[in-house]
């Protein structure tokens, strides 16, 4: 069986991550070809080439696909289709944009948030806020899914897979690009973070949440947020952790004011160390931390940072 991954690429980079987990589940399933697609692609190609496991790369650089428009590179990427078993893609922001869109055009279902691959038609999923696995079998000729990179080792990168150029597909015309609003941060990024300091409702306001970004940055980490805490306007929408946000599994995640609602867990619950402090020693969040401090943020985290 032959398998079509869809690289994660950004600004022209490689994300090397993501892409070399997505790599790791898509080997499961056949022989793997990797799709390098936006205005500047040669370099992640060249990237991609180096990824154990990957037989073959192709390139598309062309301007229709900038400015992560989805609809051009669907085009493209049903257009190869024809080729492949199993067209595949890491649970990305991008990928939820565009592999929907392949599914519609090649008229198949779509498999998303797949943790782990049974045989080349049956598959995994979280369902219920992670709360259950669904075991998926799909009789459609081709697979289209996306892989929840949390649950994959990343591939090595000792690989010289070779790498051929393919021209751009016809524009469908569906969409334009008009402007990026990039919110710049000197941190890590969330989703690929080794450390993760989150504050949830218990945080208070958007000032005091000023305490987690001190705590991160003398971590080296990314900040998260529980919904309670976006949707009360203590931080930003990106930084939200759980079923309608971001899904992380750094090495150390430390929740700070999170009760622990089902939605916050479903998104951090496979981080490999998991510390919680919180006032209320009744949390939810206290039955999946590894180490718990009932405290008062306000006196904890003010010596915690002392102290580091």
């Amino acid at each position: 069986m032959a398998v079509l991954l869809i690289a994660e690429i950004n600004d022209g980079a490689l994300a090397v991550d993501a892409t070399a987990k997505a790599a790791t589940a898509a080997a499961q399933l056949g022989d793997v070809t990797v799709l390098a697609c936006g205005a500047k692609a040669a370099d992640a190609a060249a990237e991609a080439a180096k990824i154990d496991g990957v037989s073959k790369v192709l390139v598309a650089e062309d301007d229709l696909y900038g400015h992560r428009l989805a609809e051009p590179v669907a085009v493209l990427i049903a257009s190869l289709a024809d080729d492949y078993s199993h067209i595949v893609a890491p649970a990305t922001t991008d990928a939820k944009n565009i592999l929907p869109r392949v599914a519609a055009l090649l008229d198949v279902m779509i498999l998303t948030d797949v943790t782990a691959v049974v045989d080349a038609d049956t598959f995994e999923r979280p369902i219920y806020a992670g709360n259950a696995v669904q075991t998926v079998k799909s009789s459609d000729a081709k697979k289209v899914i996306t892989f929840r990179t949390s649950t994959f080792d990343a591939a090595g990168m000792g690989g010289s897979a070779a790498v051929e150029t393919i021209a751009a597909a016809d524009n469908p015309g569906l969409s334009e690009w008009v402007e990026d609003k990039v919110a710049e941060s000197d941190r890590p990024e969330l989703t690929s973070a080794g450390v993760v300091v989150s504050g949830g409702r218990g945080v208070g306001s958007e000032e005091d949440f000023a305490l987690i970004e001190k705590l991160a940055d003398k971590l080296g980490a990314a900040v998260g947020a529980s919904r309670a805490a976006v949707d009360s306007g203590f931080a930003p929408n990106d930084w939200q952790v759980g079923q309608t946000g971001k899904v992380v599994a750094p090495e150390l995640y430390l929740a700070v004011g999170i009760s622990g609602a089902i939605q916050h867990l479903a998104g951090m619950k496979d981080s490999k160390i998991i510390v919680a402090i919180n006032k209320d020693e009744e949390a939810p969040i206290f039955q999946v931390a590894d180490y718990g401090l009932v405290a008062d943020l306000f006196d904890a985290v003010p010596e915690l940072l002392e102290k580091l």
